[in-house]
């Protein structure tokens, strides 16, 4: 984005009743609300395992290929859809879509005297994408710094100009694959690890830095590929919410802030729940936005609401205000990121009045251990 360009930023949260239902874009484009064309970003809470998510990306690649006129394939590499999978609880399976429309620069009608344009800053998003990644090169510093210049290019392309109006950073990276260990076994090449999950959780801890340094929230010379990633728990994110995953060969970077070169209806904030039970968080994060508002939130003031990204990690600690819980011992101590991402949706369901949040679960450098980040974007005034 040019730095004269104004944008128009719209946000569409659709429902699913299934993995493969993407009825609701289909509606939208037929209709003619969202164009095929403008669509910057999808980020989806899909249900089941990692192979259902893969089939919901492929589902929507399937349904814009048609509208594009490209291939499937094109669709991918054009539009990153951050696939964010596994239910639990109450969580509701649904996808967000993000449009960009270039517009003409606001002015005030004829009859009006002539003033400047406004200086309330809306929602902008941008993207951007590293290079394809080696496998050797997950989990390290090289990926730390790839991130963090993609994260800088994503800003840039939002048209945003100061670090602070950047208010969540969602990146998708590669994860680790039997094929990938192979591929670099065969070029006589080290990974961080041969174990699949500690391997690309490594990934998912690199590009977490990277967003930390990108927005300066830790300097640079305290980054070094031993002993730092996935190790020196003092270096975070507040703003970021990584996932990883197979289908991903490069990182994959979405960022929303506000802009006073928008005029979308839109604004987005954030904030930090300190805990699983902190609400606070939740409402600084709706005032951050723009909104003023004190607990609880009257029925009215839930429906200037949009969307609620919220990055859990209840599974990174064993106490919540010193009770003890069971999420790494109980007889589903398998599925605590799942149950870690249903008591988030829950705590912040209960404040908005509604369950089909995204929710995300990840500690690796995603806040202070056991924090949940939550962003907001709500209808301006």
């Amino acid at each position: 984005m040019e730095p004269q360009d104004w944008t128009n930023i719209d946000v569409f949260r659709l429902p699913m009743d299934a993995p493969d239902d993407v009825s609701e874009l289909k509606n939208k484009l037929e209709s003619g609300q969202i164009v095929a064309e403008n669509i910057i970003g999808i980020i989806a809470q899909t249900e089941g395992t990692g192979y259902a998510r893969g089939y919901a990306s492929l589902c929507l690649q399937l349904l814009l290929a048609d509208y594009l006129q490209i291939s499937p394939q094109a669709v991918f590499d054009r539009i990153p859809m951050m696939m964010i999978g596994l239910c639990g609880g109450l969580m509701s399976p649904h996808y967000t879509v993000f449009t960009r429309q270039m517009v003409a620069a606001p002015t005030q009608p004829p009859t009006q005297p002539p003033t400047q344009p406004p200086t309330d800053k809306r929602l902008s998003v941008g993207v951007a994408n590293t290079r394809v990644l080696q496998p050797e090169e997950y989990g390290t510093l090289t990926q730390v710094k790839l991130v963090a210049e993609a994260v800088t290019a994503a800003i840039a392309d939002a048209g945003i100009t100061q670090l602070e109006d950047v208010h969540c950073v969602e990146v998708k990276c590669p994860a680790m694959t039997p094929a990938r260990l192979a591929d670099a076994a065969q070029r006589g090449a080290a990974v961080v690890s041969q174990n699949l999950g500690q391997a690309s959780s490594l990934s998912k801890g690199a590009s977490a830095l990277g967003i930390a340094l990108a927005l300066q929230e830790i300097p640079e010379e305290k980054l070094t590929d031993n002993g730092v990633i996935n190790r020196d728990r003092h270096l975070y994110t507040q703003r970021g919410s990584v996932s990883a995953g197979g289908e991903q060969s490069a990182c994959r970077v979405l960022i929303m802030g506000n802009s006073e070169r928008s005029v979308s209806a839109y604004k987005v904030g954030h904030g930090v729940m300190v805990d699983q039970l902190d609400t606070a968080g939740i409402y600084h994060a709706l005032n951050s936005a723009g909104m003023v508002v004190n607990s609880p939130l009257t029925t009215e003031q839930q429906q200037y609401i949009t969307q609620i990204f919220v990055n859990c990690g209840a599974d990174a600690v064993t106490a919540v205000r010193d009770r003890r819980h069971t999420l790494h011992s109980d007889f589903l101590s398998g599925y605590a990121g799942i149950i870690a991402k249903a008591v988030a949706n829950a705590v912040v369901a209960s404040v908005t009045g509604d369950p089909m949040i995204l929710a995300s679960a990840g500690n690796e450098h995603q806040g202070s251990p056991g924090s949940n980040l939550i962003a907001a974007i709500v209808s301006a005034k």
